[in-house]
């Protein structure tokens, strides 16, 4: 195995984020389901917008995310994404790369716009997604650059890829290409809801091709199909090298194999906005796992990085996490 020339490399919608405040009204008079990630289509797209007032527009998408989390530590990071070469393509990319993430996936010249999501952020800071995919449903295989697939320590790829064949078919030719380089390979579980559409392929990938899963409780519930926390984390214990599983302000707990080590979150004054945070703890412990430190190590660097952007607006670090890691003696 060659020396690495990423830590991280993550795989994902490249998409830029709409965040507006809503009233609970706002979220019950368009029948949503508060807390899920829903996909529209552009006239629904359009209907949202139209009606959600004032709002931010950043770039995002989850492994995006944490793509900028991890540069923001210090680390290595490059992503693989699809844009369309148009104004929010161009954002999205100097975004990406002023952030010091490596992005050369080629942008799209035809087909649909870049992707977007409205983030609707209640008064109780939860956050409703509606995303409309655009151009980058059209990550394919074509889209694996192999040279950037060896040269990382780890391949991350986030679960809203597998609701495509193309891009689920991109994501496991990214895997079998780390795994034959001797590299590690990652996935969040992205959402309840996606579990539900995909555990059966879900299973089968982690417990032949993942060697580090990213969940929440929902998410590593539904995956087993239990209300039973406990035995859900004794089952991803047994098919998936580590698991890392967070609990909102419980703090999350690690399990490798058949040991579990419980891990506080990271205090936080006021709690803003949640977007991101899963994307974020997922950097910190990317991070910290691809640069010697050890699991608990890694465990409370992902819970900084997630205590920092549920502080305020948005899904990407307002700060440089490495100093604010140094700072608080964790690097």
């Amino acid at each position: 195995m060659t020396a690495s020339g990423f830590d991280v490399l993550c795989i994902g919608n490249a998409i830029v984020d709409v965040i507006a405040r809503v009233g609970e009204d706002f979220v019950s008079r368009h029948g949503l389901v508060k807390g899920s990630m829903n996909l529209i289509d552009e006239a629904r797209a359009e209907q949202l917008y139209g009606d959600m007032g004032q709002a931010i527009e950043v770039s995002g998408g989850s492994a995006g995310n944490t793509a900028a989390g991890v540069a923001s530590l210090g680390g290595r990071a490059a992503y693989f994404g699809k844009v369309k070469a148009d104004q929010l393509g161009a954002i999205f990319r100097h975004d990406m790369r002023a952030q010091g993430v490596v992005f050369d996936t080629p942008a799209a010249t035809e087909g649909p716009a870049t992707a977007r999501s409205f983030i609707l952020v209640t008064p109780d800071s939860e956050r409703t997604m509606n995303t409309y995919l655009g151009a980058c449903v059209n990550f394919t295989t074509a889209d694996v650059d192999r040279k950037v697939v060896e040269a990382a320590q780890v391949t991350y790829m986030e679960g809203y890829l597998w609701d495509r064949p193309e891009a689920k078919d991109a994501f496991k030719l990214a895997a079998r290409i780390a795994r034959a380089a001797g590299r590690k390979t990652s996935i969040t579980l992205s959402d309840s809801f996606c579990v539900e559409r995909h555990r059966d392929s879900f299973l089968e990938l982690i417990r032949n091709d993942i060697d580090i899963v990213f969940a929440n409780e929902a998410e590593i519930n539904s995956l087993y199909q239990t209300r039973n926390f406990d035995d859900a984390v004794k089952a991803i214990g047994i098919d998936c090298p580590v698991a890392v599983v967070t609990r909102s302000e419980k703090g999350c707990v690690v399990v490798k194999g058949d040991e579990v080590h419980a891990s506080p979150a990271h205090p936080v004054a006021r709690v803003v906005d949640v977007t991101g945070a899963g994307d974020l703890f997922a950097s910190g412990v990317l991070y910290g796992l691809t640069n010697g430190r050890s699991l608990s190590e890694a465990a409370r660097l992902g819970s900084l990085a997630a205590a920092e952007v549920i502080s305020h607006i948005g899904a990407r670090p307002e700060v440089k996490l490495r100093a604010h890691a140094e700072m608080l003696g964790l690097l």
